[in-house]
């Protein structure tokens, strides 16, 4: 009878155990479960985060290549000549077309405007400007400030509206940068040759 007795006590001590080791596997799966809900939240939310940023840098990007024009041809200098012997010349002027790039968004080209304007710089060994006066005249286009697709227009830069103004001889060397609101910095670098006459253009 004490056996019988012992036997049951120890019957009921292992389904007691069963029902613990239950328990404990149900609240491990439950916490299992939640972690791993939490770590697919954070991995979701993430991952948005990083796409609406990449789509935000791809706009910008564009933004920047439509906002960008570009130079036409050649770049033309026009000079006054001193009789010598020997013969010197000065530059007086340096001009230019421009056009949009293709599929490109209109730029404005207002030199009197206080914001949202291409800015023309200048630099040499011993002059920086800036912001240089410049004119913007239609070759083709509808006689507005606006460089929009499909147009064409010259910019005309007056050397005695740099300031201070430098002298450009034979074998100087120069830059003019083109600032556009949005777009890409433009820079034209030339050296002029070691004779120079009265109209040339430089590649």
């Amino acid at each position: 009878m004490a056996s019988f007795s012992l036997r049951r006590l120890l019957a009921r001590a292992r389904r007691g155990e069963d029902g613990i080791t239950g328990l404990e596997t149900a609240i491990i799966l439950i916490a299992f479960v939640v972690v791993a809900t939490v770590f697919a939240f954070v991995v979701l939310t993430t991952g948005i985060f990083s796409s609406e940023r990449g789509k935000e840098t791809v706009f910008a990007g564009l933004a920047k290549a439509r906002g960008t024009m570009e130079v036409r041809g050649g770049i033309v200098v026009q000079s006054t000549c001193v009789a010598g012997p020997p013969q010197v010349c000065t530059v007086t002027s340096i001009q230019f077309a421009v056009a949009t790039t293709a599929g490109g968004d209109s730029i404005p080209l207002d030199p009197a405007a206080t914001s949202n304007r291409m800015v023309v710089a200048y630099r040499d060994s011993t002059v920086v400007d800036d912001d240089v006066l410049y004119t913007a005249d239609d070759i083709i286009g509808d006689g507005d400030a606006l460089l929009e697709p499909g147009e064409l227009k010259l910019v005309v830069i007056n050397i005695s509206d740099i300031s201070p103004a430098p002298t450009i001889t034979a074998n100087s060397r120069w830059t003019l940068e083109l600032q556009t609101p949005v777009g890409a910095v433009i820079d034209l670098t030339r050296s002029m040759p070691g004779e120079i006459a009265p109209v040339m253009q430089l590649h």
